[in-house]
């Protein structure tokens, strides 16, 4: 009876041991697994982040093929009689629509007395009249009594470094769009200017400078020449038109 007890003890003692043994390896692979999920849970935050950081870029860049078609339709020709220029709707209504552009663009019609412009939108030309004038800053709203659709302001000044893009239609060439950054803010000759290294050229002058959002921020104006000058374009910072010349459309 006491071997038989002894055995029994004996074999107890083992299943003890062996079960001893299996937590202690069962304990282990928990702690593994338990490290290997914080891990890869750490991973997963990592990932989440980098994704949001990218989308967060993506929708910070612009798209401008949209906001080049977006803008195009409001951006028209001023022709007179002693060459053309471009300009935009500021405000629209059931009155026809108010189209704000250089003063040198117009000059020599509004000297005339005559006041009258030929408005170009595509296949078309409408008639327009000028119906005030700011020499001083250059500019100048021509109106037409088609509505058409008008682009909103910017609230405040881009900061430098803003990509921003100008329309119009260098040398009778509508539509087109060049692309640039602001570089700088300057006063010349008593006046603010908005200074940009997008292109611009002849026929250029009076078409809006807009931003990511297709919101206008200045009026493409004048330009740097000479031998080894580059990039520097001039813009009259649309605040001076909308506050002292035309009532401009609101950004939404």
């Amino acid at each position: 009876m006491r071997a038989s007890r002894l055995i029994k003890l004996g074999e107890a003692t083992l299943l003890l041991s062996v079960a001893v043994a299996l937590g202690v390896e069962v304990a282990q692979y928990n702690g593994q697994a338990t490290t290997e999920l914080a891990t890869q849970q750490r991973t997963i935050v990592q990932l989440r982040a980098r994704v949001a950081g990218l989308e967060a870029r993506s929708a910070s860049q612009p798209d401008w093929q949209l906001v080049a078609a977006q803008v195009e339709p409001s951006v028209v020709i001023v022709a007179t009689s002693e060459g053309l220029g471009s300009a935009w709707v500021a405000h629209s209504d059931a009155g026809g629509s108010d189209l704000v552009t250089n003063f040198h663009v117009v000059a020599d019609a509004w000297s005339s007395g005559t006041a009258r412009v030929d408005v170009r939108q595509g296949d078309r030309t409408l008639s327009g009249t000028i119906v005030r004038v700011d020499p001083t800053n250059d500019l100048a709203v021509v109106h037409i009594t088609q509505r058409l659709k008008a682009l909103p302001q910017a609230f405040d000044r881009p900061k430098l470094g803003t990509t921003v893009m100008a329309v119009g239609s260098p040398l009778g060439l509508s539509g087109t769009i060049s692309v640039g950054v602001v570089s700088g803010f300057r006063s010349l000759d008593g006046s603010d200017y908005l200074q940009f290294s997008a292109p611009i050229s002849p026929g250029n002058s009076g078409g809006p400078v807009v931003d990511g959002r297709g919101y206008v921020v200045a009026i493409a104006s004048a330009k740097f020449v000479g031998q080894g000058v580059e990039a520097l374009s001039l813009a009259i910072p649309v605040q001076v038109a909308c506050l002292n010349l035309v009532a401009c459309t609101p950004t939404p």
